[in-house]
């Protein structure tokens, strides 16, 4: 299995509804907003000066777009003040021009995931207006971070 992406999403007043948990499509946000960090700050061995992310060799005019979302929840997630939620996220798919991104969702360090989730991504070419074929050097970057799907109950 390739490395795993980690990072910390500060949990706001708003992602609670009224029966005290984090609202269901708050988790999602949560999610996303790692995915963003994944997708733009992830670590890479030797990339050159200035570049960021595992998407840092697109294409000019590329980026990507959510074509699917598939999440369990498996615990409740409670609003703790000053606690952010901890995401882990790895690539758990790679396609011609899509990949998935797969995510588990923690309340607390030690904790069992609260949510897994798997996003599916689309490069999009917004000049040619149609999917952009994954480059050899863009899954390269994308295969540092491979690992196993996301166990789903199903």
């Amino acid at each position: 299995m390739g490395e795993t992406f980690t990072t910390e999403i500060q949990a706001r007043y708003r992602d609670i509804n009224l029966a005290g948990h984090v609202d269901n499509v708050e988790a999602v946000r949560v999610l996303d907003e790692a995915r963003y960090e994944f997708l733009r700050f992830a670590r890479l061995p030797g990339l050159p000066a200035g570049a960021s992310g595992l998407l840092h060799a697109a294409a000019p005019g590329v980026s990507e777009l959510v074509a699917s979302q598939t999440i369990e929840y498996h615990a409740e997630m409670r609003f703790v003040p000053y606690q952010p939620f901890l995401a882990a996220l790895w690539v758990s798919r790679i396609g011609r021009s899509s990949f998935t991104v797969a995510a588990e969702l923690r309340v607390e360090a030690g904790g069992g995931p609260a949510a897994v989730w798997e996003c599916v991504n689309v490069l999009w070419d917004h000049h040619a207006q149609s999917a952009w074929t994954i480059s050899d050097a863009v899954r390269a970057d994308l295969e540092h971070y491979l690992g196993d799907p996301v166990g789903f109950r199903r």
